[in-house]
C-alpha cells in the first residue's frame, strides 16, 4: 500500500447520475477502512476552485446508498479548463493535504482530470459516473442501468395508451451520441424499431418497418428514438411519418432528465460499490491517471486516455435480436 496518500479527496462532476451516492460511499467508507481520511469536495471541479470542501466520516454517508443524485452536488466548471483556474485547484489541495483524488463523472471529467494529472504529477482516479454508458473501459457506467430502467417503465405505461388507441408512439430517450440507452430500452419494451446515433441507415428503414407492422396488424407501434440519432429529433421523424402515412396517428414522448432521477438500482448500487473500494485501492497500490471499471464482471483500470478517446461499441447481437423480435 502507498503509504504516502494519507488524505483522499473525492468529488462528482458533470451530469448527474443515479448511483453516485453509492460511490461516495463506498469512497468514504473504504478510506476510512484502510484508515485514510477522506474529504469531500462541493460542487465538482469548481469547487477544487473555490475551496468548497469537508472532511467526510463513515457515518457522513450512511442513508445515501439507496438516494439518487449526488450529495456532494455537481457543475461544469469553464474555470478549471485555463492554468490559472487549475494553478488554483491545486493550490487548494495542497492547502487541505489532500493526497490523490477521486473523481466521478464521464468523459468531461476525465479530461480535465488527466491533464490535472499530469500538470500537477498528482495521483487521480476516476469512476464512471454517467447514464450515457459511452465510456471504453467499462461494461457498464454507473446510472445507466437505473436510466434504462426508466425508459422501460415510462414505455410500459405509453404501451397502454398507444394500444388502447391503436397509436403509433415516438419515445426519445437521453444518450448524447450513444445508443446504448435507446438500443437496450427498446429491446426490453419491445419497440417496432429504434432509431441510434450510430447507424446511418436511410428512414426508409423505418417506413418498412412500419408498413411490416400494418400488415402484421400490430395493435400498437413504438419507436425507441436516441437523442444523438443522425435523422433529426423524435418531433421530426414523427412529422415525416405523418406526412408518408397521414392515415397513422402518431404522438411524441421526449422522456428527458426523468432519466438521470430517481433512486439507483441493484445494479447500479452494486457496480457503484465494487468501483468505489477499487479506486480506493488502487490509488493505494500507486495506479494514477486511470479510471477503474468492470470487463467481464472483473475489476480493470484503463488510461483516461483510453477511456476518453476510444469509443464504447454497442452490441450488434442486441439489435439484431431486437429486429427479430419485432415482427
Amino acid at each position: 500500500m502507498n503509504n504516502q496518500i494519507n488524505t483522499i479527496g473525492v468529488l462528482t462532476s458533470g451530469g448527474d447520475a443515479p448511483g453516485m451516492n453509492a460511490a461516495i460511499r463506498a469512497v468514504v467508507r473504504a478510506g476510512n477502512f484502510y484508515q485514510k481520511k477522506v474529504i469531500g469536495i462541493y460542487e465538482g471541479l469548481q469547487g477544487l476552485i473555490d475551496n468548497n470542501m469537508a472532511a467526510l466520516s463513515s457515518r457522513s454517508v450512511k442513508g445515501i446508498l439507496n438516494r439518487g443524485g449526488t450529495i456532494l452536488k455537481s457543475s461544469r466548471s469553464e474555470e478549471f479548463r485555463t492554468m490559472e483556474g487549475r494553478q488554483k485547484a491545486y493550490g487548494n489541495l495542497k492547502k487541505n493535504g489532500i493526497d490523490a483524488l477521486l473523481v466521478i463523472g464521464g468523459d468531461g471529467t476525465f479530461t480535465g482530470s488527466k491533464i490535472f494529472s499530469e500538470e500537477f504529477d498528482f495521483p487521480i482516479i476516476g469512476l464512471p459516473g454517467t447514464i450515457d454508458n459511452d465510456l471504453f473501459g467499462s461494461d457498464f457506467t454507473i446510472g445507466f442501468d437505473t436510466a434504462t430502467n426508466v425508459v422501460v417503465q415510462c414505455v410500459d405505461k405509453i404501451r397502454d395508451t398507444a394500444e388502447s388507441h391503436n397509436r403509433l408512439f415516438f419515445v426519445e430517450v437521453m444518450g448524447r451520441d450513444s445508443g446504448f440507452i435507446a438500443l437496450r430500452s427498446a429491446l426490453a419494451s419491445g419497440a417496432l424499431d429504434v432509431v441510434l446515433p450510430e447507424e446511418s441507415a436511410p428512414m426508409e428503414d423505418l417506413f418498412a418497418e412500419l408498413e411490416k407492422s400494418v400488415h402484421n396488424k400490430k395493435t400498437h407501434k413504438l419507436v425507441i428514438v436516441a437523442e444523438g440519432n443522425k435523422w433529426g429529433n423524435a418531433f421530426f421523424i414523427a412529422e415525416q411519418v405523418r406526412k408518408k402515412y397521414p392515415e397513422l396517428e402518431s404522438k411524441v414522448t421526449i422522456l428527458g432528465h426523468l432519466q438521470r432521477g430517481g433512486d439507483p438500482s441493484c445494479t447500479d448500487r452494486v457496480l457503484a460499490s465494487r468501483l468505489g473500494v477499487a479506486a480506493v485501492e488502487g490509488l493505494l497500490k500507486g495506479k494514477r491517471n486511470v479510471m477503474a471499471g468492470l470487463i467481464d464482471n472483473k475489476v480493470k483500470f484503463t488510461s483516461f486516455s483510453e477511456a476518453i478517446s476510444r469509443k464504447a461499441i454497442l452490441n450488434d447481437e442486441l439489435l439484431r435480436i431486437s429486429k427479430i423480435l419485432a415482427i
